[in-house]
């Protein structure tokens, strides 16, 4: 006769058995999809500034409910790093909302800051669109959205205050 205890093991051990085939079975859901889109990127009046970081804590955010972190990225060579990667632009976008974007006149979120001054007079800044799909269960991918955009930075810094 096997005790109380013995018998609560077995139906604890069957419960995360079943439940780990169910969360497998969710992964299994969503794991083959591509998520892949074709992403247009615009750039109007691009200008280089050269201001000093006087930037403070962050704040924190409750993200509850998250399905698409978006993710505006822009890639570009220096003298003394052959890689630099800034995010200038994010987005959340929980479950429910409205995930078209279609912004014509945006500006960016972050700013670039040209501590070593090799921006100005860039002529190979690649901006891309990519994003992360929160699934139930399972990796979370980083997906690079079809469609990049060229420019370049002014080679002079504005004196302007916007």
């Amino acid at each position: 006769m096997n005790t109380f205890l013995s018998r609560l093991n077995t139906i604890f051990a069957f419960t995360l058995s079943v439940m780990a085939g169910l969360t497998f079975c969710c992964f299994l859901t969503t794991a083959f999809n591509m998520n892949k889109t074709d992403v247009v990127i615009d750039t109007g009046n691009v200008v280089v500034k050269n201001v000093p970081d006087y930037s403070a804590g962050r704040e924190k955010n409750d993200l509850g409910f998250v399905q698409l972190f978006l993710y505006l990225t822009a890639e570009y060579e220096t003298d003394n790093h052959k890689l630099n990667q800034v995010v200038i632009w994010d987005k959340i976008i929980r479950r429910g909302e409205n995930a078209i974007l279609d912004y014509k006149s945006m500006n960016t979120k972050y700013y670039f800051w040209d501590y070593g001054n090799g921006l100005r007079g860039n002529k190979n800044v690649t901006l891309s669109l990519s994003w992360n799909v929160i699934p139930n269960a399972g990796t979370l991918p980083k997906v690079m959205g079809r469609g990049v955009h060229k420019f370049e930075f002014p080679k002079e810094y504005s004196s302007s205050r916007f």
